[in-house]
């Protein structure tokens, strides 16, 4: 009997690439794939280490498994990803359950390290992070239409909040080559939206053509005739410009969309998070999305040290103006080893809440009045599931896993994977309802 081989992938859309990657050699190496890891022999967890709550969420997943272990369901446990990278001593001294705890530098060596647990060795191996590998096979673990391209690891950017450059390395981008062989591959698989992700997917290219170079990037993969859809996420303000919203305007099969995590517009808060754009330069990029007709998500932060109520109010009035289609925010929170940890001033829990409470009350009224708007245009949605008698899909507009819905009803059957038309009838503040037609 093979031995049964489960995977727990936590975190990004990045680290979920990774995972892809590590499933694919442990399925060429003859090992048996099973759904779930607390099922199987071997179990792999694929950490994320960013920020508080996904470390917890990490650890929590770790310890159940170390009870898994105690009661003789699974034999063998690996840890690796992000947390391992981050906390290397840490995870291997205080979960001595862990049969073996690898950093992200031994992704392209997980074969070996499961030979080793099974033979009964019990260790530590970090290699460098740029061994990670960034090319190769992948075991598609998100619904057959729409999948991941991991244009670039790493990030160059320093952000003094991050530890992301710790944990992944400087920014390096994948040979254009290279993605195109690997998006024509998903898309002959049935990929039909593909989503473009990196730590920073503006600074792609930089490091082996000597500029950005995702416009052109955006170029070569939009000529698959299967991708009817190209989507970018975490992108960063400093480096959108006029060419490259002009040219995902141009190209028919790239989403009037755009991740771009801003943080903040107070000018000495995105001094002080080490943020090297302007106050000035993110009300610019917003007047040309908005000049375009094109759909612009941010993140924000709430909390950091220094943000007096005088930088919050800025914040605050900054939403207003600009009503952002999709916005998320969360709360500072230090990182080790990041120099935001250490800064005087920091602002106290309650404070953080209440303002994270404030922020996000505003924009649940923005987002109804967007979606409001919305009612009785129509608009190309890519069907995703049915449930109970209606269809769940979404438009260009809609990125998954991280926005809306679009509820519809159809008299005629839609198959899953499919694009229909639908005019929108009805709207909540982050979701929208609607009939085929």
């Amino acid at each position: 009997m093979p031995i049964r081989v489960g995977m727990v992938s936590l975190g990004c859309s990045k680290n979920q690439v990774d995972a892809e990657r590590m499933l694919y050699k442990i399925n060429e190496k003859g090992y048996e794939l099973v759904g779930d890891a607390a099922l199987a022999d071997v179990a792999i967890i694929n950490t994320c280490g960013f920020i508080e709550s996904a470390k917890q969420e990490a650890i929590e997943t770790i310890l159940e498994f170390a009870e898994l272990k105690k009661e003789g369901r699974i034999k063998k446990i690996i840890i690796t990803g992000c947390l391992a990278e981050r906390y290397k001593d840490e995870v291997a001294s205080e979960i001595p359950e862990a049969d073996a705890v690898v950093g992200i530098g031994c992704n392209d060596k997980i074969c070996d390290v499961i030979e080793k647990v099974l033979e009964g060795d019990h260790f530590t191996a970090f290699d460098s992070k740029l061994n990670l590998g960034l090319t190769g096979g992948r075991i598609q673990t998100t619904l057959s239409f729409y999948s991941y391209l991991k244009i670039a690891d790493g990030c160059s950017n320093c952000c003094s909040f991050c530890a992301i450059p710790s944990i992944r390395g400087r920014n390096r981008s994948v040979p254009m080559e290279q993605l195109f062989a690997e998006a024509t591959e998903l898309a002959v698989n049935g990929v039909r939206e593909l989503i473009l992700i990196a730590q920073d997917s503006t600074r792609y290219g930089e490091d082996i053509y000597g500029k950005p170079s995702l416009p052109e990037l955006l170029e070569k993969l939009c000529t698959i005739p299967q991708l009817k859809w190209i989507r970018v996420l975490y992108c960063y303000p400093e480096r959108v410009d006029e060419r490259l919203l002009d040219t995902m305007k141009r190209l028919p099969n790239v989403c009037d969309y755009l991740d771009l995590p801003m943080q903040h517009i107070s000018q000495h808060i995105l001094n002080d998070m080490n943020r090297t754009d302007t106050s000035a330069h993110i009300r610019e990029v917003c007047r040309m999305f908005k000049e375009r007709g094109m759909m612009l998500r941010t993140t924000l932060m709430v909390g950091f040290p220094g943000e007096t109520e005088e930088d919050f109010d800025e914040l605050m009035d900054f939403v207003k103006e600009i009503k952002f289609d999709r916005m998320g925010a969360f709360m500072f929170c230090p990182e080790d080893g990041t120099r935001a940890a250490e800064m005087p001033d920091q602002i106290p829990e309650e404070v953080k809440q209440e303002r994270y409470d404030r922020l996000m009350t505003l924009q649940h009224g923005v987002s109804l009045a967007q979606n409001k708007a919305r009612v009785g245009t129509t608009c190309r949605v890519l069907v995703e599931k049915k449930r109970g008698s209606r269809y769940v899909g979404r438009s260009e507009y809609e990125a998954p896993e991280t926005d809306g819905s679009i509820f519809f009803g159809s008299e005629e059957p839609c198959e899953i994977g499919s694009f229909v038309n639908v005019k929108i009838t009805a709207a909540k503040a982050y979701d929208l309802m609607g009939e085929r037609v």
